[in-house]
């Protein structure tokens, strides 16, 4: 790489992100608090089965999202793109199409959910008997809610490639408020708790849909509707979406997949366990969603403006600090997670706490490919890397079926998880050294074989630290272990793994805000 990290810094763009990233995190910290809370409210409220049974009835309509996952990626991917290469008139072209695709997706996900997903969830699904209608109640709401979704994606792609995070945190506040309100509506109304947290779910899922709607059509003049025939573009976003459509199945299958798998076999209370794993990830994930998803724009926009280094810098950075900056966070979690269950539920379901740990290994792994499949998006010539890297995530759900009938061990699912997505990586890196011309030596000595020395010596030094000093599971001990790790994990990553003028960034950034 010839590109100095600090004239990268320096630049226009990565202030913005910078600035994105920090309204991102003000979303994230008010949705991951309420959603944390309300976990604990709903799963006392609901009782542990109605909550492995919303959990296991929610992950049957989310298999059916591999339409959306996809639409979403390459909606962001075009507007990216021609906002980068700064045509307005095709910018709304794209989001017009998009538009009209997502429209059509929903109907086609809508059919889908009410024939093979409702013969599934009454013929098949492990729930108890006398639950079936309000289950019928709770399915049909979660697809309602899953359609206002698809709908909405084109409106938050068009945000997110716009660079105009501060919305997302402005109407986190009012979702971080309804949510709330539910709360308080399932506790004084006496009647079934499940379904009618079904029906909040959705009315608060629409009225957050129009706001965004309203957003865009105030803001955006690309986000004005008016039909396009415009068949080649049509033809370009569905054969991008076509070829990207296998490893969003896979991706999917893999996830809710596995929620399957485990009602099959162990039926729904540990379908509650894997749901409170879910809410677990989905937090902590947050925090490198939020960085990446400001990262994401730029490194597609500085690809289709011509500035290839600049988009590979952004990748290496973008990997390497993800993983840190992931592993910063789980490290204290991984560490007290039997204390933070028993202060977060008091009575977690069987399994929740090794679920969680394997989960976030497997989530730290993921974050390092995140770039990578930006990169990939990119360069638009996904064809091979979606059918290979596709593949070896659909694996993962047979081989745990398999590893499941074998042995009737829980884990073995994330164990599974985490040697493919070892496996993945590797994989990707010799896709972009061919797609986009990255250096894979360069790769693995500047991102990998840093992250790898940081955890390792990190790990090594909390386990020195708590060997010599006693730590019990009370309040006092988790926040000692919380902040030990915390400290080390600050001491390593800055003098190991990062790079001197990285240091000196992060340095003035908090300096000028200071």
């Amino acid at each position: 790489m010839n590109s100095k990290f600090d004239e990268l810094i320096d630049s226009e763009s990565n202030i913005r992100i910078v600035k994105n990233s920090l309204y991102l995190y003000v979303r994230m910290f008010l949705t991951m608090g309420v959603s944390l809370y309300t976990s604990r409210i709903v799963l006392n409220t609901l009782g542990i089965h109605d909550y492995g049974v919303y959990s296991i009835v929610g992950g049957v309509v989310s298999l059916f999202g591999f339409f959306n996952s996809t639409m979403s990626s390459a909606t962001q991917r075009f507007l990216s793109f021609e906002i980068g290469g700064g045509n307005l008139e095709s910018l709304k072209k794209v989001f017009n199409t998009a538009l009209v695709i997502h429209i059509a997706i929903a109907f086609v996900v809508l059919i889908l959910a009410e024939t093979i997903g409702l013969w599934f969830v009454l013929f098949k699904l492990n729930v108890p008997s006398n639950r079936m209608e309000v289950v019928h109640w709770v399915y049909q709401f979660s697809i309602l809610t899953f359609l206002l979704g698809i709908i909405q994606v084109p409106y938050n792609a068009l945000i997110v490639a716009r660079e105009r995070m501060s919305i997302f945190a402005y109407i986190s506040i009012i979702e971080v408020l309804l949510k709330l309100l539910i709360l308080y509506v399932l506790v004084i109304f006496d009647v079934d708790k499940l379904k009618l947290y079904a029906i909040l779910i959705f009315l608060v899922s629409l009225i957050i849909r129009v706001i965004y709607q309203i957003y865009c059509k105030m803001k955006f003049a690309e986000s004005k509707y008016k039909f396009y025939v415009e068949k080649k573009l049509y033809i370009e976003m569905i054969s991008f979406t076509g070829w990207s459509l296998f490893g969003n199945i896979a991706a999917i299958a893999r996830g809710q997949g596995g929620n399957v798998l485990l009602n099959l076999f162990f039926g729904t209370l540990m379908n509650a366990a894997y749901g409170i794993t879910l809410q677990v990830q989905g937090a902590v994930q947050a925090f490198v969603t939020n960085f990446q998803m400001a990262v994401n724009p730029q490194i597609i926009k500085q690809y289709s403006a011509g500035h290839k280094e600049k988009s590979l810098q952004l990748i290496f950075q973008s990997s390497k600090f993800s993983f840190l900056l992931m592993f910063l966070i789980t490290s204290p979690i991984i560490f007290n997670i039997d204390y933070i269950l028993e202060l977060w539920l008091k009575d977690p379901p069987g399994y929740t706490s090794v679920f969680i740990v394997l989960s976030l290994v497997n989530l730290l792994i993921d974050t390092i490919s995140g770039p990578l499949q930006i990169g990939a998006q990119a360069s638009g010539n996904i064809k091979w890397y979606q059918i290979t890297i596709g593949t070896l995530i659909f694996l993962s759900l047979p081989i745990s079926y398999f590893m499941l009938k074998l042995y009737k061990i829980p884990e073995l699912i994330f164990i599974v998880f985490i040697t493919i997505n070892i496996l993945s990586l590797f994989f990707r890196l010799n896709f972009l050294k061919k797609m986009i011309g990255l250096n894979i030596k360069s790769f693995l000595k500047n991102v990998l074989s840093k992250i790898l020395m940081t955890s390792f010596i990190v790990i090594i030094t909390f386990y020195l630290f708590t060997h010599f000093i006693s730590l019990q599971n009370t309040l006092s001990g988790f926040l000692l272990k919380s902040i030990s790790i915390t400290i080390i994990n600050v001491i390593i990553m800055l003098t190991i793994g990062l790079k001197k003028d990285e240091r000196k960034f992060i340095f003035s950034f908090i300096n000028k805000r200071i």
